[in-house]
């Protein structure tokens, strides 16, 4: 584990990034920023925070996974619907590289906080909007949660037990890829600036990514005209590909996407028979088998504890992996040499894990300077730094704007 404290290093830095989103692919995207060193001012309502403060669970009053999703963000309170809320958001977006919004489209134009407005202010400005759908068309105006994404993707239709229902993910899975499109997204649009000088609109629907990862389904659509069927753990593409329970009570989840990888497993298991089957050398082949395949894998693994069926795969070299929890995680002596958990210490709770940035550069590694803070700890700081005297400062607050 790593404990870090200092951003001014980060490749970032210097980047301003303002989080004016909420619900959740826009706020993890600018933590992805904020790790890497980017200044990340977090703006929320100054009587409706960003909800996700009350998500998940919580310790002695404090909610955990704000202390994640917060984390390298300073907060400031806004009413955007204000007038004073608008000065305070035209100042902010003024001196900022990225503002990063998910209000349903036209709701900064009603406004008048829409790019016309905040480009006249800063010309170099990129505006990133994530929203359910994206800014045109007819779904536009519709709530957008990662769940109908999930839904109208194509994810949860091929995801679950064959005669079973369609399944959603217990996590907000397509916010999260989501999140990764739109870091990517600011990068690209803030490497186009440095050629025109000029910032840009960035449009990121969350139902787009997730389907980007799901395969060559339109693809295949088109040209044979049928879709991938809901298989459980199983793969329409190679066998064995499973999850299987072991001796002690716990599982693994095995993979043969190489033929070498599903030849060394059947051997391994006592079944080298199977190899020679004229139907084993295609993995298309080997999956409309997996029942006589997991039966063979299945009933090996189930006489031998975890620890024994891994020791034993990576001794053949076939591909295995304990199905982990998060103290799995934490004890794992891979994830310790990667630096994959830090341990942080907060205000509130004290020293705390939580998992890293996504990645590690050889020059500038990324950070968590601090965890996720109160709504508007951060407000009288961040007005000081815009030009606003404690006089207006205080103003705007018995307006409510702030």
């Amino acid at each position: 584990m790593t404990v870090s404290r200092d951003k001014t290093d980060g490749a970032l830095a210097g980047l301003t990034v303002v989080d004016a989103s909420t619900l959740f692919a826009g706020p993890l995207a600018a933590a992805h920023l904020g790790d890497m060193g980017a200044d990340v001012v977090k703006v929320e309502h100054p009587r409706r925070p960003d909800p996700s403060r009350g998500h998940g669970a919580s310790k002695d009053g404090v909610n955990l996974w704000w202390k994640t999703l917060g984390r390298n963000k300073r907060t400031v309170t806004a009413d955007l619907g204000s007038d004073g809320g608008r000065e305070v958001f035209l100042a902010l977006a003024g001196r900022a590289d990225v503002v990063i919004e998910n209000f349903r489209p036209g709701t900064l134009e009603r406004w008048g906080l829409g790019y016309d407005e905040l480009s006249a202010a800063n010309p170099g400005l990129v505006l990133a909007r994530v929203s359910g759908f994206g800014q045109i068309g007819p779904y536009r105006t519709r709530p957008g949660f990662g769940t109908l994404a999930e839904a109208m993707s194509g994810f949860a239709a091929m995801t679950g037990e064959p005669d079973g229902p369609p399944t959603l993910p217990p996590f907000g899975l397509a916010d999260g890829i989501a999140s990764l499109a739109t870091a990517y997204a600011i990068m690209t649009a803030l490497h186009a600036r440095q050629a025109t000088g000029r910032g840009q609109v960035v449009d990121v629907s969350i139902i787009e990514p997730i389907l980007a990862m799901l395969g060559p389904q339109i693809t295949r659509w088109d040209q044979t005209r049928t879709v991938q069927p809901r298989t459980g753990n199983r793969s329409s593409n190679n066998s064995p590909r499973n999850t299987y329970r072991t001796g002690d009570g716990q599982w693994v989840a095995v993979s043969s996407s190489a033929q070498s990888i599903a030849e060394r497993i059947m051997r391994l298991v006592g079944r080298p028979d199977l190899v020679d089957e004229p139907w084993f050398a295609s993995g298309h082949e080997r999956a409309q088998h997996a029942d006589v395949i997991d039966e063979a894998v299945g009933a090996w693994i189930g006489r031998r504890t975890r620890d024994e069926v891994v020791a034993a795969f990576e001794e053949a070299q076939a591909a295995v992996a304990p199905v982990y929890d998060a103290h799995d995680i934490v004890e794992d002596p891979q994830f310790r040499a990667l630096g994959t958990v830090h341990e942080i210490d907060d205000p509130e709770l004290g020293p705390m894990l939580m998992q890293g940035p996504l990645f590690r550069l050889s020059g500038n590694d990324g950070v968590i300077a601090f965890t996720g803070r109160p709504p508007g700890a951060d407000t009288d700081a961040v007005l000081g730094e815009l030009g606003f005297t404690p006089e207006r400062i205080a103003a705007l607050r018995d307006e409510g704007a702030v």
